[in-house]
């Protein structure tokens, strides 16, 4: 069986088992209370996740991403955007914290495109008060851990070009533009129509033997 293929039919357990390292959980200091604020990465599917964690994950992407989905060439549908969600292959890192309540997630799929094997960063996202902490590094760690345990050529994801903050952000974790990123179109008249997102990847092929035992993140 292809390598994607059999990744994706393993129990979630032997899923996480495989392709995670034995220690997910970040920790990060609370510059306010001058003290250290412990988070928890748990790893879910869409037929794991608890409803209302899936809820808080929805919430997050729209009270941060529906205005820019909606002036773009995708457009905004809750209706596809909670569909997709719950595509089979998809997995979820969480980040709750101390009182289990979601504070940021991540969700990826290992897939093919246009023939390469990757890892597709589907989502990130993190509110405001927990951003500059290092957890969106963290979180992009670990899923980069699983695309390279998976042995997948390069992670993928997609950002609307009006996301300054998150392509400098992918910019510093190695990403830049994929060849398969759309491109400006003429128009008939001569008009240049700009396209609203791009496709950021990063190799995951120049990994060592060292680095496999290392903890991601």
């Amino acid at each position: 069986m292809p390598r994607i293929e059999d990744a994706n039919s393993l129990p979630l357990a032997t899923f996480w088992a495989r392709f995670m390292p034995s220690s997910l959980n970040p920790t990060t200091h609370d510059a306010t209370t001058q003290s250290t604020c412990p988070y928890t990465v748990t790893c879910e599917s869409p037929s794991s996740i608890k409803p209302h964690h899936f809820e808080a994950c929805f919430n997050l992407i729209s009270n941060s991403s529906a205005n820019a989905y909606a002036a773009s060439s995708i457009g905004w549908s809750p209706i596809k955007k909670r569909k997709e969600m719950k595509l089979p292959d998809l997995r979820y890192l969480l980040l709750t914290d101390s009182t289990a309540h979601v504070q940021g997630f991540l969700s990826f799929m290992l897939t093919y495109e246009d023939g390469h094997e990757v890892i597709y960063c589907y989502e990130l996202h993190l509110p405001p008060p927990v951003q500059r902490r290092g957890l969106g590094r963290h979180l992009m760690g670990l899923m980069e851990g699983v695309g390279k345990r998976a042995g997948v050529e390069k992670s993928m994801l997609t950002v609307f070009v009006e996301n300054q903050a998150a392509l400098n952000f992918y910019e510093k974790l190695g990403y830049s533009k994929d060849e398969y990123s759309p491109e400006p179109r003429k128009m008939r008249h001569g008009t240049v129509k700009m396209p609203s997102y791009v496709i950021l990847s990063k190799s995951l092929q120049e990994w060592t033997t060292d680095e496999q035992g290392s903890n991601d993140g």
